[in-house]
């Protein structure tokens, strides 16, 4: 029983010199691995897909006015912006919007073209469209009093909520 126990003692301590072997190979290799990470943080070019904000709340604050030069400059109206909360868990993590916004048809396809073309990337996560156009519809007869239906909208306004994200590189709020 003790030359068993014995070679079960060697075998445990050349395992456990194998594993220090291997650790120390891995540690060797850090100030290689610290290197390239910070080659990869400085590196513009990747920065330029992610908002760059100490926190998520300004990084929903530049999403909002990307958004709303976006929306001006094809002409479009926004009615309403809101920041959407964050999920603790991302990261990086994500910066949402939700917005509404009013225009014609090209219009509306000229905002979601520029959201594609967008830098730093941004992604439309829910779209509802309205119309107030109605189709002109006869008048209707209720008990004796006669109604008429709202006429059409010339214009062709649509009105469109859109869940807009990105992602940022700052810290957490």
């Amino acid at each position: 029983p003790v030359l068993v126990r014995l070679d079960r003692l060697e075998t445990a301590i050349e395992e456990r010199r194998d594993q220090i072997f291997k650790y120390r190979r891995l540690i060797a290799t850090l100030p290689t691995l610290r290197a390239e990470l910070e080659q990869v943080r400085a590196n513009e070019d990747f920065k330029a897909f992610y908002f760059n904000a100490p926190t998520p709340a300004l990084a929903g604050a530049e999403l909002q006015r990307k958004v709303q030069d976006i929306v001006t400059a094809e002409g479009g109206r926004l009615i309403s912006t809101q920041l959407l909360p964050d999920e603790k868990e991302q990261n990086p993590p994500r910066v949402r919007i939700r917005t509404q916004i009013q225009g014609s048809t090209d219009t509306l396809l000229g905002i979601l073209y520029e959201i594609e073309q967008a830098r730093p990337f941004l992604f439309v996560d829910q779209v509802s469209v309205r119309s107030s156009a109605r189709s002109d519809l006869p008048e209707r007869v209720v008990g004796r009093a006669r109604t008429t239906r709202p006429g059409v909208d010339p214009g062709g306004e649509l009105t469109v909520r859109l869940d807009i994200f990105g992602f940022a590189l700052g810290g957490r709020s």
